[in-house]
């Protein structure tokens, strides 16, 4: 009886640290295909301060392309690095430096929205992830797309 247990509680054992293995190899990044960000210093920490969060491009025709500059200043301690900027469709393209931004420098994220296959109230937003705390920053485009009149 005392051996049944004991390698019940073996099985056990190994059945949660085989669990803990497979549950660590899904990480933030597996799960949503980007980088993750670790800052352990906040107080050193780059910080984004932008112009604007959110760019309001107001009305245009269906088709028509709005492009933007969202202009920010590091002004945080340490070096800024953008590690990956995504959209929320393939309408819209964010681009952003790929160089660290010192404290006290500019840097800006150029975001192009092409509106093809678009009507109505439109907010487009673009997620950076950066070594900044919080990890991820949202920045917007907003605005309405009027149908294309076709004759």
């Amino acid at each position: 009886m005392r051996k049944i247990i004991l390698s019940i509680g073996a099985l056990v054992i190994l059945a949660s640290c085989n669990n803990q293995n497979n549950s660590s190899d899904v990480t933030s990044e597996n799960a949503t295909n980007a980088p993750v960000v670790m800052v352990t210093d906040t107080a050193n920490a780059a910080a984004f301060k932008f112009e604007k969060e959110s760019y309001d491009f107001g009305q245009i025709t269906e088709g028509e392309q709005v492009s933007y500059e969202f202009t920010f200043t590091n002004i945080g301690k340490s070096p800024l690095i953008i590690s990956d900027a995504q959209a929320t469709c393939g309408c819209t393209v964010p681009d952003y430096p790929r160089k660290p931004i010192a404290p006290g420098e500019e840097g800006k994220i150029s975001v192009v929205f092409s509106s093809a296959g678009k009507t109505g109230m439109q907010n487009k937003v673009v997620s950076l992830i950066a070594n900044t705390v919080p990890s991820k920053t949202e920045l917007h485009l907003i605005g309405d797309v009027k149908p294309l009149k076709t004759k």
